[in-house]
């Protein structure tokens, strides 16, 4: 039997948005017929905003914080209980003050369960403000530079950083991405994320797959719903 994976932002909803009805009543129906997991570099609240109770209680388990925290049936049963050294805060901010984008909205750096949030537009962004900074960060590379400067400067601390969602970076221990739900899930799995090429935090998990699993990059959560109508309907 596969065991089916799923990305949350960009993969079953909008980025920082809700999930669509009839996307949400179908994927119940799939999540009632099918083995189905959720990985997300969301805390718990913020994914249940974003799909509903339903849909975190109906699967098999979220592994919210790239999986740092683990939840089944509305109850974590694993939480990390990493935190970030002072120096590293320290780095982020010195990038903050020098990026050349000049909109700031605050919460720019989000303690998660085992990982850290990095946003230089910040968390307290309207839409409009987000849709600024990700034409800004794909003219720029801006998130991919920083997080490759900091890869390379805090390697000896075991600290990776991963681009993440549309203007984030998240930022943890070496081995505490989403690769690590691997020990947790039997395969053949099947992933379905957004952010799978090197750099993103889909890429991780993505090469952690054995032979008999597979993957599938979505552009959006209209790609997986189309992706997944096939799948039931064909």
């Amino acid at each position: 039997m596969i065991n089916y994976v799923f990305d949350v932002d960009g993969t079953l909803t909008p980025s920082r948005g809700q999930m669509n009805q009839e996307f949400k009543d179908f994927f119940l129906d799939f999540a009632f017929q099918n083995e189905v997991y959720l990985v997300t570099g969301s805390d718990h609240f913020k994914t249940v905003e974003q799909v509903g109770a339903e849909v975190t209680e109906r699967v098999n388990a979220v592994y919210n914080c790239s999986g740092n925290s683990v939840w089944s049936k509305g109850q974590e049963i694993i939480k990390s209980e990493w935190k970030m050294d002072d120096d590293v805060y320290d780095w982020l901010g010195q990038k903050l003050q020098a990026s050349p984008f000049n909109c700031r909205t605050g919460n720019h750096i989000e303690e998660r369960t085992g990982l850290v949030n990095f946003s230089v537009v910040g968390r307290n962004a309207t839409m409009g403000e987000r849709k600024m900074y990700v034409e800004y960060d794909n003219d720029t590379d801006e998130r991919k530079n920083i997080a490759d400067e900091f890869n390379e400067k805090f390697f000896p601390k075991k600290l990776v950083a991963q681009v993440a969602g549309e203007t984030g970076l998240d930022i943890m221990e070496i081995g505490s991405d989403k690769g690590q739900i691997v020990k947790y899930i039997q395969e053949p799995i099947h992933f379905f994320g957004d952010k799978m090429q090197r750099g993103g935090n889909d890429y991780p998990l993505r090469i952690m797959l054995g032979k008999d699993s597979e993957w599938t990059e979505v552009s959006s959560w209209k790609n997986t719903f189309e992706i997944l109508k096939k799948k039931v309907y064909n």
